[in-house]
């Protein structure tokens, strides 16, 4: 059964979807949205479950647009019929319950101190670099790899930084190839790891490029392949550090984090702020910060996912962020060894800032081509 989760999911990647407007919405029907983004149902029973949850998706995604206290958009994309195990699919990512804590040997980062200027940018778009640090938006499929794309995409943006060169890497090698013996964010491969021992196998390793080592959306064999780049090690920042991690990403670079995207899924466009609710937090997804700035006096991170670039702000999200860097925007994880975190870790964690995305931060160093 695993393996035919795979093959659909690897399929799926080829499927192009199209970006349906807000103006669309009212009377875009269920026969449109199966054509748009080739969908596919095990039968009448299936499809009928899932052309209710795209009914009740788009009635609470108008209700939502209608409100004009709402800094952001929902709307129509693949996830629009899915069930809450569906989309789960293309998170996958489970909380490292020792990152930062030194319960577990095996995670490479050094805790780095970061040096704070007197005076950052207003703004800061990692986008918008000349020459170029990023590559094109990536989709990681119904496979729990978001923490390879997290750590091959900073490993991109690290080398473009150091040398100019703009090179596409394989996050089916970290995928395939990432040893997990202490069930770090879960079992290794499309079953969820996290970017630091990512960052450690490149070290010890190398990585070849996308073209020499396709993504295949499966965890697949380690087998040999050209390396072309490595990194010298990796960096922590402090653990829910607002102010590190503003710093490091207008000083440094782009930045690997870990964040609850269990929201995410309906989001289209504008400043995100469905984590700032009552309820605990659960982090379940590996994403990469590019950036900050504000819109209209409220202030955004910008962060890269892996979903494509038919998601959202063309495969981008815009978080609020939270300025004063205080525990008022810190909540619970309860459930941070759900499905596997790192063995032996606590059972409740701490995370900050909208959507926990001041608790894990790291980047990679010392990127050089062979």
């Amino acid at each position: 059964m695993r393996f035919l989760l795979c093959v659909v999911a690897f399929v799926a990647l080829a499927v192009s979807e199209r970006v349906v407007s807000e103006q669309e919405l009212a009377t875009y029907t269920f026969d449109q949205y199966v054509h748009d983004f080739g969908k596919v149902y095990l039968n009448a029973h299936d499809r009928e479950v899932h052309e209710f949850l795209f009914h009740k998706r788009v009635a609470e995604a108008l209700a939502h647009n209608r409100d004009a206290t709402q800094s952001w958009k929902k709307g129509v994309n693949r996830f629009t019929d899915m069930t809450e195990a569906e989309m789960a699919r293309y998170r996958g990512y489970k909380p490292s319950v020792s990152v930062g804590l030194g319960a577990d040997p095996n995670q490479p980062c050094d805790t780095t101190q970061i040096p704070y200027p007197s005076k950052l940018p207003d703004s800061v778009d990692w986008r918008t670099a000349k020459p170029p640090v990023l590559t094109p938006v990536k989709d990681q499929g119904q496979c729990g790899s978001c923490w390879a794309f997290a750590t091959t995409e900073s490993v991109e943006a690290y080398l473009a930084i150091a040398t100019g060169n703009l090179t596409i890497l394989s996050p089916q090698d970290v995928v395939s190839c990432t040893p997990n013996p202490n069930n770090c964010g879960g079992s290794g491969g499309c079953n969820g790891a996290i970017a630091e021992l990512g960052f450690n196998w490149i070290k010890d390793n190398g990585i070849a490029t996308e073209a020499a080592w396709p993504y295949t959306a499966t965890t697949g064999t380690c087998t040999p392949h050209p390396m072309t780049a490595s990194v010298k090690g990796c960096n922590k920042l402090g653990v829910n550090n607002y102010t590190d991690l503003l710093v490091a990403v207008a000083t440094i670079g782009p930045i690997a984090v870990s964040v609850d995207a269990s929201r995410w899924s309906p989001y289209t466009g504008g400043i995100f702020s469905g984590c700032d609710t009552e309820r605990d937090m659960d982090i379940d997804h590996a994403v990469q910060l590019v950036g900050y700035g504000s819109e209209n006096g409220t202030p955004y991170w910008i962060v890269r996912n892996s979903w494509g670039a038919s998601w959202g702000e063309a495969g981008f999200i815009r978080l609020l962020r939270h300025t004063d860097g205080t525990s008022q925007w810190c909540k619970s994880d309860i459930t941070p060894s759900d499905g596997s975190g790192c063995d032996g870790g606590p059972s409740t964690i701490t995370v900050c800032g909208e959507c926990g995305i001041w608790y894990d931060n790291s980047y990679p160093y010392g990127a050089y081509y062979y």
